[in-house]
Formats: C-alpha cells, structure tokens, sequence
C-alpha cells in the first residue's frame, strides 16, 4: 500500500546519470594480465579475468519487470549494448528478482555464455528461458567450484526469491565469493545485515575488493536491504581492503531519494577513513592500480 499511495520525492534523477561509452577495442585492449571490473549500472557487471570475460547479474532491459511497458525504468542506458558484448566466459547470477535475472538478457545470451553459475533452483529458471542445461552449474551456501581459471564459492546472503506472487522462496539466493589468481571480488547479491558477513571473512581471509549492496533500503524491510550504515559495517566484517557500493543509481526500487545510498555510504566511509571506490557508469576498475575516487553524484540533482 505504500507504494500505491506514498509519494516519493526524490526517488528518481531530474539530471542525466553520466555514462562512460565502452566499446569492445577498449575492453579487449585491457591488461590481460589484470582483473577488470566494468559498473554497467545496478548490480550488473562485467568482468575480464585475466583475459576471460564474465558477467554478473546482467540487466540490460529497459525495466527490471515482468513486462516491459509497465515497472521500475532505467535511470540510464547501459554503457554498451548487448550485441557489443565480448563471448563470455562464465554468467554468475546472485537470485532471480528482475533487477538481477532479466529474460531478454538471458535470452539474448544464452549461446554466447559457456557457464552459468547460480543459487539452488534458478537452473530451472534459465531452462525456461531456453538456456542448455548442460551449460548451468548450480549450487547451495559455501558449495564451489572451478571454471577457466577462476575458483567460484556461493556464500550466504539474507533475502528472499520469487517473481511472482505465488512462488516465493522457491529457489535460493546468494553471495558470491570470485578468486583469479591471487586477488578475491566478492559480491554480496542482495541482502540485510546477519553475521555471515563475519564468517565469510573469516573463511577466506583477505578480500581485494568488496561489491557490496546499498540502495533500494527501507525500515519497512530491514532483513531484505541494507542501510547504508549496514553496508559498511558489513564491509568491515568481510575484513575487505575496498569498498564497491552497488545496487543503485539505475532503478528506482524504495522510497529514498536516488542519491542518498551513496551521500551516506561515501560520507561514513570518509569518517572511518575506509577505501571506497564509486565508479561512474562503464568505467573500468582495475584491481590493484591506483586510481582516483570522486563523488560523480555530488552535483546531480
């Protein structure tokens, strides 16, 4: 009911959201050596590991919605499109809410993606979507496995699954802990805040760089989203040397205004004096090089 009658304002960007075009040149000309990451706007992702590409939790629609007239649009284009995409490697899926397992994407890709990797029961999700089964590897909490070089680990997250009324918590949802080489990515998928965070760092010990959900928060539902607060202490508990804010500045999913995810996370990430990385839209982060953070945001109203 709050969405039917509670006004939002704020909630959506009167100004364009900068976006930084990539092209393929550009991403093939990386350091094949290196780790990249790529914001391409939300939670999606894409990643070049050591010369592979992989992608996470890919939406490139218009909507993250079951149809596309009608649901939550797009703040801003993605940096490239679909068809500009390299072959990639290995597709990680964190749950199968609309804003992170969209149809056309999958459907798009489906036989450019050798493996897909996703939580308990999304499988199915992607058979319906005509993806091979033979290409998608499931998995439950703290479950592993290998694929061109890179070591993949489903790690616990608290939230919920379904798409529609009738079949939620039907299938399981996930973190994801991501090692090439020597240098570890975690991605939190969705999630509130639990002890877990604690335990995954634990396990794994160091963390390079930490994508971390913030955004799409409420008091309504504290066990499904994080405050921006909670996001950084979870970041704390990882034991991460970077923080990657994610899951914001392209939907409008609550009832916060768009930019406060990030005034809040940048701001107490300042007073504790952590590393913070905000990217703009298509720009590369390369794990390991130095680079320039700033409030791309500040300004945009």
């Amino acid at each position: 009911m709050r969405f039917v009658l509670e006004a939002k304002p704020g909630a959506v960007p009167r100004d364009a959201i900068p976006v930084r075009r990539i092209d393929r040149a550009t991403l093939d000309a990386l350091d094949p050596a290196a780790n990249h990451i790529v914001r391409l706007g939300h939670s999606s992702h894409l990643l070049k590991l050591r010369g592979r590409y992989w992608l996470i939790d890919p939406v490139f629609s218009e909507r993250a919605s079951a149809v596309q007239w009608f649901g939550p649009r797009r703040f801003h284009a993605p940096p490239l499109s679909l068809d500009e995409l390299p072959p990639i490697e290995g597709l990680i899926l964190s749950h199968d809410h609309y804003d992170h397992l969209d149809r056309a994407t999958i459907e798009h890709l489906r036989e450019r993606v050798q493996r897909f990797f996703v939580p308990l029961g999304v499988g199915a999700r992607l058979q319906r979507m005509g993806v091979d089964a033979a290409r998608i590897e499931e998995f439950d909490w703290w479950q592993g496995a290998s694929h061109a070089g890179v070591q993949l680990t489903a790690t616990p997250a608290h939230h919920f699954s379904g798409r529609m009324p009738w079949d939620r918590n039907s299938t399981l949802w996930a973190s994801w802990l991501i090692q090439s080489g020597s240098e570890r990515i975690f991605f939190s998928g969705d999630s509130g805040y639990f002890d877990a965070f604690k335990t995954i760092g634990q396990r794994f010990g160091a963390i390079d760089i930490a994508l971390m959900e913030n955004g799409a928060y409420d008091s309504d539902w504290p066990s499904a989203h994080m405050s921006p607060e909670e996001t950084v202490r979870a970041f704390k508990d990882l034991g991460a040397r970077l923080l990657y804010p994610v899951h914001n500045s392209t939907f409008d999913l609550a009832f916060h205004r768009w930019r406060a995810p990030m005034d809040r996370v940048a701001d107490r990430a300042e007073r504790e004096g952590l590393a913070l990385a905000t990217p703009q839209v298509g720009e590369v982060l390369t794990l390991g090089r130095s680079r320039q953070n700033e409030r791309w945001w500040k300004d945009l109203h």
